[in-house]
Formats: structure tokens, C-alpha cells, sequence
């Protein structure tokens, strides 16, 4: 059963993951300059911490896999990088203090290095999937977002997300459970920069 049935047995899962008022106001320009930033610093950190778990999955999946788990590598490395350049340019301190959701995220990265392959495999599609597809719930992205959201829409990325299917496919089925998991922590990641 392809990775891509979980959206449809987990629509209501799904939809509070990749659909959210933080994207909502990204793509009509009213999410504060200060409360996007604070969300920028947080991806940062997370992306850094994405990096080093799939660095280890890369070191234990099936050779098929391989190939794109070492390009999403890569791929978050040039990440890292243009976060640095996004700091300087706005003036973020990137180590500021990791919020909650943040916080809870890397120890569901951390839990999933112990878990099985198609099951860590199923967990970095649904990540990758759900940024994907939320970034393009915000297209095109009011003027001043507009490159973000541009970054994280490419059709590069959305071919990497499918190629990561395919792996997470080939793996084997999984239960259902890693999906909701991941999906929570994307809602509330979303959450993390937005005024109470």
C-alpha cells in the first residue's frame, strides 16, 4: 500500500499538518516580520537536527534508497548554508533558544533512529511531504514571503518528496502510527512563532 493512502485514512491528520493559519497569513502578508523570523530560527534548528537523522538513516537503508536519502543530505547541508546567509541578511541570531515544538521534534528525530527502516523512511516522506504541501497551501506568498515560499515549492523539492515516496514504498508498510506522530509535530511546529 503506497505511503501517499495515509493522507486520505488520516485526512483530518493531514489537513491540520499542511494547512495552517501560519501559512494562511504568509500567503496574505499578516504574519508579523518578528513572528516569521522566530519561525526561521526554528527551522534552522530543525533542519540541523533532520540533517543529522538523516545522515544515519542514510548509513542504514536498503543501497536503493540510498541515493536520494544522500541528495536530501546534501540538500539540507545548502540549506544550512542559506539559513546562515538569511541570519546575516536579517539579522537572526541562529542560536537562539529552541522552542517546545522544536524541542519535541528532535526527540521524535532522536526515537526514530531506533525505530525500523521503512518506518524511519515513512517518517522523513511524511516531513518532507508535509512541507512541501503546506508551502504550496501559501503560494504564491504575500510580496514580502514570496521567495520563501518560492524556495520551498521548487519543482526540485517536489521531486525529491516523490522520489522519497518511492523509497518509503519499497521499504514496506508501517504502521499508521509514525504518520500521526509526525503529523502532530508539524501542526505544532507550524504554531511555534504565532502570538498566543
Amino acid at each position: 500500500m503506497p505511503a501517499s493512502d495515509l493522507l486520505v485514512r488520516h485526512a483530518d491528520a493531514w489537513r491540520r499538518a499542511s494547512r495552517h493559519p501560519f501559512l494562511d497569513a504568509v500567503r496574505d502578508g499578516t504574519v508579523p516580520t518578528a513572528a516569521f523570523d522566530t519561525w526561521l530560527v526554528q527551522d534552522a534548528h530543525f533542519v540541523a537536527d533532520l540533517l543529522r537523522f538523516q545522515a544515519r538513516l542514510l548509513a542504514r537503508a536498503p543501497r536503493a534508497a540510498q541515493p536520494v536519502l544522500a541528495g536530501g543530505c546534501v540538500a539540507l547541508v545548502e540549506e544550512l548554508a542559506w539559513f546562515e546567509e538569511l541570519a546575516a541578511a536579517r539579522g537572526l541570531d541562529l542560536d537562539r533558544p529552541r522552542l517546545p515544538a522544536t524541542e519535541d521534534y528532535a526527540r521524535l528525530l532522536e526515537r526514530l533512529d531506533r525505530a525500523d527502516v521503512p518506518t524511519a523512511l515513512t517518517a522523513l516522506w511524511t516531513i518532507e511531504r508535509t512541507y512541501l504541501d503546506a508551502w504550496s497551501s501559501a503560494l504564491p506568498g504575500a510580496s514580502e514571503y514570496r521567495e520563501f515560499v518560492a524556495h520551498w515549492t521548487a519543482p526540485g523539492f517536489a521531486a525529491y518528496v516523490a522520489d522519497l515516496q518511492a523509497a518509503a514504498d519499497a521499504a514496506g508498510p508501517v504502521d499508521d502510527g509514525i504518520f500521526l506522530e509526525v503529523t502532530a509535530a508539524e501542526a505544532a511546529f507550524w504554531s511555534t512563532a504565532l502570538p498566543a
